[in-house]
């Protein structure tokens, strides 16, 4: 006779449990789809404002509509293609800009996270890459090593080092000194105590810089693309003539082209670090 009750009080719970799990998909869900989408209607509302409202009908061809943009530049293959082209360079420049920037870094601040008096060797070199505007040293860069492609990808690494080299360093730096006290009573080397206690330790500091780094990859190379015009032309090769072609409605569509594809690989190293690290740091905790 007590069985009765019970199996309701299970589905009672069960129920509850599926209700709650049903609301917390729906809030993500709302988060995930719901709010960007409005904020991109917001945009584009506010895009059709400016050309029909701030902009004279003569002028208007400075800032066409969405979509004029989207039949003559996104619709038409003859326009199309040249940019899914450029894209498909800068994002090769970017990747090994990126690449070389993350080797280097990593490597950087690891071995300036041993000892203060190199950190206190390094740290101003490192700095100095970030503070000097890029601008001002490409055309150094453009006679020393040249016009080629290869000035774009260095132009990627000076851009985006700096955020891995601080983060990893800051990584490094904050592993628990009671966990570097059980290493030291298990005689542990020192390869031991990096690859099995530092560098785990210090995984959620480098992936933030990679994020950081990412985005600024993306700039770098485009700014590579617009100084750097010899070999395969690039997003910004193509935003250059756009602009000096009076073409808006392709150098709109090469702009979110380049912007979407920033976002992308923002968006790639926010997940990788929720995989690697979200189930155990708290910095991949869902809010």
């Amino acid at each position: 006779m007590t069985t009765v009750p019970a199996v309701g009080s299970f589905k009672a719970f069960a129920k509850a449990i599926g209700a709650g799990r049903l609301r917390s998909l729906m809030k993500r869900a709302l988060r995930a789809l719901v709010i960007p989408a409005a904020v991109v209607a917001i945009g584009m509302g506010a895009w059709y404002g400016a050309t029909h409202f701030l902009l004279s009908p003569s002028r208007r061809f400075l800032l066409p509509p969405p979509q004029q943009v989207w039949s003559r530049s996104f619709s038409d293959p003859a326009h199309l293609r040249p940019m899914l082209d450029a894209l498909a360079v800068t994002v090769k420049v970017a990747s090994l800009g990126l690449l070389i920037a993350t080797a280097v870094g990593v490597a950087l601040g690891a071995v300036m996270s041993q000892a203060r008096w190199l950190e206190g060797a390094l740290y101003p070199y490192a700095v100095l890459l970030q503070v000097v505007p890029i601008l001002a040293i490409v055309p150094l860069i453009g006679l020393w090593v040249g016009y080629s492609t290869s000035a774009r990808v260095l132009v990627c690494v000076l851009i985006s080092l700096f955020p891995v080299i601080t983060n990893t360093n800051f990584g490094f730096r904050s592993v628990d000194r009671g966990l570097h006290e059980l290493f030291d009573l298990g005689r542990a080397s020192w390869l031991q105590r990096l690859v099995r206690l530092e560098l785990p330790a210090a995984l959620p500091s480098i992936l933030t810089g990679l994020r950081i780094a990412s985005g600024q990859a993306v700039i770098g190379a485009i700014i590579g693309d617009m100084f750097f015009a010899r070999g395969d032309p690039g997003i910004g090769t193509l935003i250059n003539n756009y602009v000096a072609q009076l073409r808006s409605e392709d150098l709109i569509a090469a702009v979110l082209l380049a912007a979407g594809f920033g976002v992308a690989v923002f968006a790639f190293f926010a997940v990788l670090s929720s995989v690697l690290v979200g189930r155990w740091h708290n910095s991949g905790a869902r809010r």
